[in-house]
């Protein structure tokens, strides 16, 4: 029987994994929250990942605007971290699957980031998701595997999408900005694609490396909040446009997130379905609860 290690269980993506997995007979499922597991504590991580053929990394510092006031911390759980998680997995003889982000790019391109763009992180919190997947590369050439996701939605914890219905029912009118371009990405559907992916590489069908885990297509904040309204059965006109300049961040945001998924179709699987049918999947799903309804 395989053994997979889910760090970061409890957050929005880990939980959607443990679900996924834990249907799974032929998988023995070991979901470490962050009271389970400190990713600081090198001693713990070597415990932990012993046994295991695999590791899925979910746990992350992922307070961005946190990140740029103490670049040092959030570098510790995000990079240095992820280096010893990666030395343990190279010890053991264990792949690594490691979440990373689109903030590792500068976010000023007009088509699409293949998987091979250059890197050039903006903000703190990019610098420090870079160190992991630079340590995850040069310690399990391998058996590493970075897949950088964005613009996370899903029924365990905070997330744009359940914010925006959550204002509606205290404000008339929504101000949301409209000069940031992503994917919005349904956090199920990754984790449905997260296991595809490891059972590619655990039958050694999958080369390591980076893979980017967006749905397709791309849209704006601003759209994604009027596509969600109008699935809650809201009027998406109470959503209005503003610009970025409007709401001043401590860290830098990328203007455009959208990324490439050529690698996928190269390894013979499937990419993540387009935002928007996503979308509408993830209100409909009856499982796992959403914090959402269709009208």
């Amino acid at each position: 029987m395989t053994r997979v290690l889910v760090t970061g269980a409890g957050g929005m993506l880990g939980r959607d994994l443990v679900t996924v997995l834990g249907a799974r007979p032929d998988l023995k499922v070991t979901a470490a929250t962050r009271a389970d597991l400190d990713l600081t504590d090198r001693a713990a991580v070597d415990a932990a990942v012993a046994g295991h053929d695999l590791v899925i990394n979910t746990a992350a510092w992922t307070n961005v605007d946190a990140a740029e006031a103490d670049e040092a911390a959030a570098t510790a759980v995000n990079g240095h971290a992820v280096a010893d998680l990666a030395a343990a997995c190279a010890t053991d003889g264990t792949r690594l699957i490691q979440l990373s982000t689109d903030y590792v790019l500068a976010g000023n391109a007009d088509t699409p980031y293949p998987e091979d763009a250059p890197t050039a992180p903006v903000n703190a919190y990019g610098r420090g998701k870079l160190v992991g997947e630079q340590a995850v590369a040069r310690l399990l050439p391998d058996t590493g595997y970075v897949v950088r996701t964005a613009w996370l939605y899903g029924a365990h914890g905070p997330n744009f999408v359940a914010t925006m219905l959550r204002l509606a029912s205290q404000r008339e009118h929504l101000d949301v900005v409209d000069d940031q371009h992503g994917q919005p990405t349904w956090s199920y559907a990754l984790a449905e694609r997260l296991v595809a992916l490891a059972d590619a590489a655990l039958a050694g069908h999958a080369a390591p490396g980076v893979y980017h885990g967006t749905c397709s297509g791309q849209t704006t904040w601003y759209e994604l909040a009027r596509a969600a309204f109008t699935l809650a059965g809201l009027d998406p006109d109470r959503i209005r446009p503003t610009t970025s300049d409007r709401y001043p961040r401590p860290a830098p945001r990328p203007a455009y997130s959208v990324l490439g998924h050529s690698r996928w179709a190269a390894m013979g699987l499937p990419p993540l379905p387009d935002w928007h049918s996503a979308l509408v999947d993830a209100f409909r799903s009856p499982a796992p609860p959403a914090p959402w309804k269709v009208a």
